[in-house]
């Protein structure tokens, strides 16, 4: 089972790579920027607390998780028209209700340039139209992955809220939004606009406060300096990455790294 939205900044590089962080055994499975969901569809957890600021991506999956069969259709009706007039029509309105709005929001992602996620400053989505033209994917069930979200609650909320349903025994992922780009570089004024150096903060003591209540907890971030310092003063166990080569702990060579893994839990080895 695979994510059914493309999403700026993915971790299906991190599950073919790095799945051996993740634990077996847990109660819940927390996570609080759900985006595609790569690490949700892995794990294909029993229960789980799902959420994301993102509005349209949270009735996304509701829509899927309430009625996939309407969706499905709605898919196969967006393909068969699908041509430059018919994608500028549709992303120009937004349907009043929840299923419309999720195969709208299916379509767009599948059809616009590049797979990119963008609103206006009215809330808008103004992505131009790609060059891709299927909207139904050969092998995808929206049947499994329904049935697979009602054991999930699905939330449109603030991170830090869902971090705090997190209780003992949970498994909580937390892939914030941030740049790889500027690691080391003007990382503050870069990442401002995605999230900012005050949430970066806040996401920080709300995960300690987790993991101090005795949540199992493994979180993706941007290899940077200040985030590394914070991390550590707060007893996480950390290990920088790349998308493009294997773990390393060689100093000399961090400037190849571009992604860090804060863990809650020593590494196994």
């Amino acid at each position: 089972m695979h994510p059914f939205l493309k999403w700026p900044g993915g971790k299906r590089w991190f599950i073919q790579r790095h799945a051996h962080f993740l634990p077996v055994s847990y109660k819940r499975y927390v996570e609080p920027f759900l985006g595609g969901g790569a690490v949700f569809f892995k794990l294909q957890p029993e229960a789980a607390i799902l959420g994301d600021a993102n509005a349209d991506v949270i009735n996304t999956y509701k829509g899927i998780q309430s009625n996939w069969w309407q969706i499905e259709q709605l898919l196969e009706h967006h393909q068969a028209r699908h041509s430059e007039p018919y994608y500028y029509e549709v992303r120009s309105r937004v349907p009043e209700d929840l299923i419309g709005q999720a195969a709208r929001m299916l379509y767009l992602n599948r059809t616009c340039f590049n797979g990119i996620y963008r609103v206006n400053l009215k809330g808008e989505f103004n992505v131009p139209m790609g060059s891709k033209t299927t909207v139904v994917q050969e092998g995808e069930s929206l049947e499994a992955i329904s049935k697979l979200l009602q054991g999930a609650a699905l939330h449109c909320s603030d991170f830090e809220l869902l971090i705090d349903q997190a209780g003992a025994g949970d498994f909580l992922f937390a892939d914030p939004p941030y740049t790889v780009r500027h690691n080391n570089n003007g990382f503050i004024k870069y990442n401002e606009k995605l999230f900012t150096w005050e949430d970066q903060e806040r996401l920080a003591r709300a995960l300690k406060r987790a993991r101090d209540r005795g949540v199992m907890i493994v979180s993706t971030n941007a290899n940077y300096n200040l985030l590394r310092e914070i991390y550590r003063d707060f007893g996480f166990h950390l290990i920088e990455v790349s998308r493009y080569s294997s773990i390393s702990a060689k100093a000399d060579s961090r400037r190849s790294f571009e992604e860090l893994i804060i863990l809650s839990h020593p590494p196994k080895t």
